[in-house]
């Protein structure tokens, strides 16, 4: 029987992972979806987080990708912006789309993200996938961004705390590295 795997990116992963993505968000306009160059750049950036980059790998295939980088909250009064995390893009092939891959591989994102201590985690997608986690519209959590003015698509997700006297995830402007301004 084959199973699902999810694991951590790794090197070789680069090329099958730029598959998927190009697959998943293929348009008539575009020769390369800019969310393959989008991931390429965030690898070769402060925001990588190696340990956040998860792949689905089905039959020996690298069949979905979820990707968590880091971006930052910038509060009124606050001297340095507070940590955060972003979700995105996140993909599944073609041909093993709504079976279960996109969830797993985006649950095990998260899962890796709290064993991690992160916090905050933002999306820009379709509110009824990302509500199965957690998320809920970012202007009800004080969070703004570029993307604040598409509404319900802006969400956020704060993670459990890993000790009780933790403080609540930050509140302000999220910003995005630079590689995130070509999507």
């Amino acid at each position: 029987m084959t199973t699902l795997r999810l694991r951590p990116e790794d090197p070789a992963d680069e090329a099958p992972v730029a598959r998927v993505l190009a697959a998943a968000f293929a348009r008539p306009d575009v020769a390369t979806p800019p969310e393959v160059e989008l991931v390429d750049e965030l690898r070769h950036s402060d925001a990588w987080i190696p340990e956040l980059a998860m792949v689905a790998e089905y039959g020996g295939e690298v069949v979905g990708y979820a990707l968590l980088t880091r971006v930052r909250v910038r509060s009124d009064g606050d001297a340095a912006p507070a940590p955060a995390l972003a979700l995105g893009p996140v993909a599944v092939a073609p041909h093993r789309q709504r079976i279960g891959h996109g969830t797993a591989v985006v649950q095990a994102a998260l899962d890796a993200a709290t064993e991690l201590g992160e916090r905050l985690v933002v999306v820009l997608g379709d509110p009824a996938f990302y509500r199965r986690f957690g998320f809920e519209r970012a202007d009800r959590m004080g969070l703004t961004s570029p993307w604040s003015g598409l509404g319900e698509p802006w969400q956020a997700l704060a993670l459990p705390p890993s000790t009780s006297g933790e403080a609540p995830p930050p509140r302000g402007e999220v910003i995005f590295p630079p590689p995130w301004a070509k999507v």
